[in-house]
């Protein structure tokens, strides 16, 4: 769209806060962006010069323009951020941040359990977090379950079941570490009460939790009950030694965010504090990508939007190093100079660089942060290193994986620019190969890979790397000849131990420089492919050891062969199981099948065959 084009269009913008969406001439969601008023910001686009190629190539693409009117610019800062993260248009700021984090759910059932979860189920239970840490997650379980009895079987303890007696108190019980409400012998009151001390210990406020066990303390010593109160006295000593190991502030501080941000080139870093009730309950720091050389503000701005919702944070005061117009309503944005918030800032200032320096160091991502510039230096000695017909933006690895001859699998990973593009890895279960044959898969992975990519009419990588070496590279070259793709793209093998690369038909290898970026780039990926593959074909071989054996026993369903691993962990363990614990487990039927299966017909009355024949 030219500026004569938006000219004859600009009367039509409304006026009013909103969003706006730019869109390319295929209907390709391009960007999105809110303003107090979308007439003057939409305007600014086209009536200025842009010094920012990426954002005059932008303009060049804008085809047609839609807006949506909201009722202030709070809901357009709340609509933009939840359409970015919807859509990922490509010239908006990318935050690299896939994880899934963990939270502790109080589940909604009779006498709730409490139990860290990654999935977040609308079941009505009561999800607390998300944390950062898995580490955290289940020291916070340890001090929850030591100072507060809870239940942890899973059985359903309606009331009805419990008044018909169905139940009988476990081990837990008497150890100490629940009180038995499946023998009714803990109301449901009491244990309410022991939940509403897990939410105050979560949230980080443990006062009213230490209240309430001084004052137990206090009257089991009035009543010359000593041993309980000696028990009561544990708990405060364990909670104020749990106190004494989070990172304190000041109590005056309260519930706070802090962020700072630390920029390199087209990458900015972002860190979180968290602050309850004077504590430190959580950091973390995210990389954001800019695409239209952003300022801090507006990346900061952005970050704190996802970062908060990320986290579901209430804190009414936003801590930064510089002032931001956040737009949310009754948040307060301070820029301390001095004080224990200021001690906050430097201490997120010290975490972003501790991020950054740590990516360095151990060149997680090899190219991430550098400028456009160095990353096409690289690509473009790459090019030369291996005389590349094209520059290598888009690279594919493959690699195989099997364990003792079982579980074949083979993995891809997709670098593009440079760096990992996670959302295009794939990972292959074996189809047509019977047994072990690792040049017979190769051969079917990339046939499947690149068919898929021709139907679909989506771009073909410039290098492709197969991992093995000559015998691996010669295999996945019949899938390329089969599918007419000789000259399309460079196939290269890449010998595991020596780090030699292999072209086809060439009888001598190559070796790059061991600390040139080309190598470093390669071994990037290779390492890239082997983490992958390795952790798909972890989590398949684990589930063939502990069901697929279980499983194809007749008459023994997924059902019964998870129920199993659940409590035993291993098909080994299954199998040493006597038939009286299966019958438990499992019931008669099924649990013969299962003793037969493992132990043969004659294994029920084993001990008479054996006596007979002495």
């Amino acid at each position: 769209m030219t500026s004569a084009e938006f000219s004859r269009i600009s009367h039509t913008i409304p006026t009013q806060a909103g969003i706006y969406k730019y869109f390319d001439a295929g209907g390709e969601l391009l960007y999105i962006g809110k303003a107090k008023s979308l007439r003057k910001r939409v305007s600014s686009y086209f009536v200025k010069h842009h010094d920012n190629y990426k954002t005059r190539k932008l303009v060049d693409n804008i085809h047609h323009i839609e807006f949506t009117i909201v009722d202030n610019e709070k809901d357009a800062f709340l609509l933009e951020n939840a359409l970015i993260k919807q859509f990922r248009p490509k010239y908006n700021i990318d935050l690299k941040d896939d994880k899934t984090y963990p939270f502790i759910v109080i589940k909604h059932e009779p006498f709730p359990r409490v139990f860290l979860t990654r999935r977040v189920i609308k079941d009505g239970s009561e999800y607390l977090g998300p944390f950062t840490s898995v580490g955290r997650v289940r020291e916070l379980l340890e001090v929850i379950r030591y100072n507060i009895p809870l239940r942890t079987c899973n059985l359903n303890l309606s009331e009805q079941n419990i008044k018909k007696g169905k139940f009988k108190v476990c081990l837990e019980y008497h150890l100490g570490n629940c009180k038995g409400p499946c023998e009714g012998l803990q109301s449901a009151e009491d244990y309410r009460e022991g939940l509403q001390s897990v939410k105050e210990i979560l949230r980080g406020n443990l006062s009213p939790v230490l209240n309430v066990f001084k004052s137990k303390m206090q009257e089991h010593a009035m009543n010359m009950e000593f041993e309980k109160a000696e028990i009561e006295r544990k708990k405060i000593a364990s909670l104020q030694d749990y106190q004494a190991r989070s990172t304190i502030v000041s109590s005056r501080v309260g519930n706070v965010d802090v962020f700072t941000i630390l920029s390199e080139g087209n990458f900015a870093y972002v860190n979180y504090l968290r602050v309850l009730n004077g504590t430190i309950a959580d950091t973390k720091t995210v990389t954001l990508e800019k695409k239209l050389e952003e300022t801090d503000e507006e990346v900061l701005e952005y970050a704190i939007g996802y970062l908060r919702e990320a986290f579901q944070s209430l804190a009414r005061e936003i801590v930064l190093p510089f002032h931001v117009d956040f737009p949310e309503e009754n948040v307060e944005v301070t820029v301390p100079k001095g004080g224990d918030k200021k001690k906050l800032l430097d201490l997120s200032t010290k975490n972003v660089d501790y991020f950054r320096e740590e990516l360095r160091k151990k060149k997680i991502l090899h190219l991430e942060g550098k400028s456009d510039m160095e990353v096409k230096k690289v690509l473009y000695q790459l090019q030369a290193d291996l005389e590349l017909q094209e520059l290598p933006v888009h690279i594919e690895c493959f690699d195989n994986s099997n364990f003792q001859g079982s579980y074949p699998v083979s993995a891809c990973v997709v670098f593009k620019d440079g760096v990992a593009s996670k959302k295009d890895y794939r990972h292959f279960n074996i189809k047509t190969v019977e047994g072990i044959n690792d040049f017979a898969s190769m051969t079917e992975v990339v046939y499947r890979r690149y068919k898929r990519l021709l139907e679909e009419e989506q771009p073909l990588p410039q290098l492709v790397i197969i991992d093995g070496g000559k015998g691996q590279l010669g295999a996945a070259m019949e899938s390329i000849r089969k599918l007419d793709l000789i000259g399309s793209m460079t196939v290269v093998g890449l010998a595991k131990n020596e780090e030699e690369i292999f072209f086809p038909g060439d009888k001598d290898s190559i070796k790059l420089p061991y600390d040139s970026e080309s190598l470093k780039l390669i071994r990037r990926v290779r390492d890239e492919v082997h983490r992958f593959g390795i952790t798909f074909h972890r989590q398949k071989r684990s589930k063939g050891t502990f069901k697929n054996e279980l499983e194809s026993i007749k008459g023994i369903g997924e059902n019964t062969a998870t129920q199993l691993l659940q409590s035993y962990r291993s098909v080994n363990k299954v199998k040493a199981l006597s038939k009286e614990e299966l019958v438990k487990e499992v019931g008669l039927k099924k649990a013969t099948l299962i003793w037969e299966h493992f132990h043969g017909q004659e294994g029920a009355n084993g001990k008479e065959k054996q006596e007979g024949s002495v």
